[in-house]
């Protein structure tokens, strides 16, 4: 009873995650050679990463976690994509994702539950409106066939979907510290932004989203614990079935 993750650089790891889930983890690093499984039997959770989806080039690593994605979800794995690892979902089952037209979205930022999320096997707790750590310039632009909608947002609208019994992606940072997003806000101010940009050059100041982060700390924990907890007891149900 295992969760495997995929962590696709050392500054996206796990974070609130690895003491939330109450499963042991199995992180693979394939950007220091570790081999990305055929299979994840107990449960998957792929993290987020600066590549795009479709910069394979960059990440050789990513048809191989489309692929353990795709087959995760066929044969109703416990899957979790975060942001990178949202969009890789996205893609390995037919949606489509792209550089977005809004620009970057960072910080601690409104999501909106839409009527599905209320009765979600994980996010019926988090309320009609909750704030979430985003990180991101590329969108999920198209959903894969029978996906289920649950998140929404005023700069990008899909925030958070599910697709069929036990896969879920989210474009937010449910794992993300405080320290985790001020180790990429330092990345950013120094030209290598996660968005694509460097934060100034979008009008934002990292100190600034820092204080945010920090002043949001209790309340991304009171949102997103329950429902990394929630994912967990479903890896162990699923496992025991």
């Amino acid at each position: 009873m295992r969760i495997t993750v995929i962590e696709h650089e050392a500054e996206a790891g796990l974070g609130y995650l690895a003491e939330w889930l109450g499963v042991p983890c199995d992180v693979v690093r394939p950007y220091l050679g570790q081999e990305v499984p055929e299979r994840a039997d107990g449960g998957l959770i792929v993290l987020g990463g600066a590549a795009a989806a479709w910069e394979d080039e960059r990440s050789p690593w990513q048809p191989a976690t489309r692929d353990l994605l795709r087959r995760s979800v066929e044969e109703g794995t416990p899957t979790l994509g975060i942001c990178l690892g949202a969009q890789l979902l996205t893609m390995a089952c037919g949606g489509t994702v792209e550089r977005g037209s809004a620009g970057l979205e960072v910080g601690a930022c409104e999501v909106i539950a839409l009527r599905a999320a209320a009765s979600d096997r994980l996010f019926s707790g988090v309320g009609e409106r909750a704030v979430a750590v985003q990180y991101h310039q590329d969108a999920m632009t198209r959903l894969p066939d029978g996906a289920v909608p649950l998140f929404t947002g005023d700069r990008y609208p899909n925030q958070g979907y599910r697709l069929g019994e036990a896969a879920w992606a989210v474009q937010f940072h449910p794992e993300a510290t405080p320290e985790i997003f001020a180790a990429w806000t330092a990345q950013s101010a120094q030209g290598d932004s996660s968005g694509g940009d460097a934060l100034s050059a979008q009008g934002y100041r990292a100190e600034d989203l820092n204080a945010e982060m920090k002043a949001a700390e209790d309340h991304l924990v009171a949102t997103w614990r329950p429902v990394a907890e929630a994912f967990g007891n479903l890896v162990k149900n699923h496992r025991a079935g």
